[in-house]
């Protein structure tokens, strides 16, 4: 049986510092799109949060490394 199966999926809302443009926000969506396990991601750069939805708990971590390393800083 596989568990992760029996997740259910969670929606995250990270406040992200940096981001001045509809340029940065789709740097930071196509970035986040690419994380297998990574689902409906937005990027608002007007009030500075990415949402997306995951299963796996353990990828927020990866997700807030990816944002850093694009010169954004997660809050």
């Amino acid at each position: 049986m596989n568990f992760r199966r029996l997740m259910s999926i969670k929606n995250y809302r990270l406040k992200v510092k940096g981001m001045m443009c509809m340029g940065c926000e789709n740097r930071v969506k196509n970035a986040l799109e690419n994380i297998d396990g990574i689902s409906n991601v937005k990027a608002n750069h007007k009030d500075g949060t990415v949402e997306f939805d995951t299963q796996d708990d353990t990828l927020i971590n990866v997700i807030k490394e990816t944002i850093n390393d694009l010169g954004f800083k997660v809050l």
